[in-house]
Formats: C-alpha cells, structure tokens, sequence
C-alpha cells in the first residue's frame, strides 16, 4: 500500500472544495476530487495535476447511495485506504429577493432538497468511506459548516447577521450536531471530526459575494484535515479559533 496519503473532497471541482483539494495537495497528498459534474470533474483534476498534485476523479452525487458505493469502490482500487475526507459539497437551495429564505413561507420540499445533501449525504458519504478510513493510520474527517449553523451566534442580538436563511442555516446547525454525535462515537478511536467554517468566500455558491477568497476559505478545513493525533475532535473552529455551537 502507498505511503502517499490519500484525500477525498467532495464537492471539489470548484470554489471552497477546489481550493482544500489545491492546498492538499500541495501538502503531498494525493487528492480523490468528487464532483457531480463530469466536464468540470475532468477540468479540475487536470488543472491539479497541471499544478504538480497528484490527483485523480471521483463522480460523485452524495444524494446517491449507487453513486457513493461507486465512489468507495473506485477509492478502494485506486489507493486501497482513505486518510482523509472533507465533506464540502453542500447547497443553499433557491433564494428569495436579498438572499432571503423566510421561514413563514418556506417550501417544505426546499427544506428536505437542502437537508438531503447538507445533512445525510454527508452521512451517507461517511459511512460509506468508514471502511477505508479505518485502514488509515490518522484518518481525518473535516464537515464544512458556517457561521449561521452556529445557534449562540445566531441568537446573540449584539452580532450582526446576514439575511435569514431558513433552510440553509438550520441544515448546518443539523451538520454540526451530527458532527458531535460522529466524535462521540469515535471517542476511543483515531478517527478525528471536526466541523470548519470557511467565512463568507466569493465564490459562484453565492454569486461572488464576499470579502475572502477560496483559499482562504479553505484554510481552517485543510489545517483541521492535517491535525496531529493529539488534535482536537468534536469541535467547530474558523480561522479564529473555536466557534460556538
């Protein structure tokens, strides 16, 4: 088996997941890029390589159980273990005026849409690549969150707030407890989890609307997916530390 460590990102072919996939990889690890989308799959693995990472296509639909066995399957042929695994594919689901979801009018189908990738596929994708990581000497989980997943911030009056976003927000909160109840779980393992926010990133998840960029963004999960085996677990940290659930 290859000493090269092995990382799978999903949601990699663009934005926040592309950078992790980019900062990995120029960390030496050889990088699974998970996408959906075949031709942007194909452009970015070709663009990493270009870069000198060693990289390699991952279709993937999280929404899909066939798909995420797949995905297992061809991980398992490729590098026989997985170290890593960043869960970043996620959605907001469609907006209102302002980047509004009210939650007075919200489309329970939104809801379950937005849920469905934000919430179980990051189960789904984990539970599927347990096998692997556990194959690993240091495995890694690392679930992308944000800022509005975190209840003490959003009920705290005296910090200000973007729009509300009643499906999205509430599916990140949901990530993070889920996060928890993974740390508890591997509590006498090497499995490390933690859940990262990236901060408001341009990037086309929201238009190009925000003061960082990807690799910023990307930072906090790259450094939570490299953490030493005394590292923490079960915790939520952005670029300044520990964030409150």
């Amino acid at each position: 088996m290859s000493e090269t460590k092995t990382a799978l990102v999903t949601g990699a072919n663009k934005g926040i997941g592309y950078a992790i996939a980019s900062g990995l990889g120029a960390l030496g690890y050889r990088v699974a890029v998970g996408a959906r989308d075949a031709a942007r799959l194909e452009s970015a693995v070709e663009k990493l390589r270009a870069a000198g990472a060693e990289a390699f296509g991952v279709p993937l639909e999280v929404t899909a159980d066939q798909s995420v066995a797949d995905a297992t399957e061809l991980i398992e042929r490729e590098a026989g273990r997985l170290d890593v695994l960043v869960n970043n594919a996620g959605i907001s689901g469609d907006m209102g005026p302002g980047w509004v979801q009210d939650p007075t009018t919200l489309d329970l189908d939104l809801v379950r849409t937005v849920v469905e990738t934000n919430v179980i596929g990051v189960i789904r994708v984990t539970n599927a690549m347990l096998p692997l990581l556990r194959r690993s000497s240091s495995p890694r989980i690392v679930n992308i969150s944000s800022s509005v997943g975190s209840m003490t911030r959003q009920a705290d009056p005296d910090i200000e707030l973007g729009a509300i976003m009643a499906a999205y927000a509430p599916s990140k909160a949901f990530l993070n407890a889920v996060t928890v109840q993974y740390a508890r779980q591997f509590a006498d393992t090497d499995i490390l989890i933690n859940a990262a926010c990236p901060g408001l990133c341009a990037t086309d998840f929201n238009g190009f609307f925000g003061n960082r960029t990807p690799e910023q963004g990307a930072a906090t999960a790259i450094r939570l997916a490299t953490l030493p085996d005394d590292g923490p677990s079960g915790a939520f940290f952005d670029d300044e530390g520990v964030v409150p659930w």
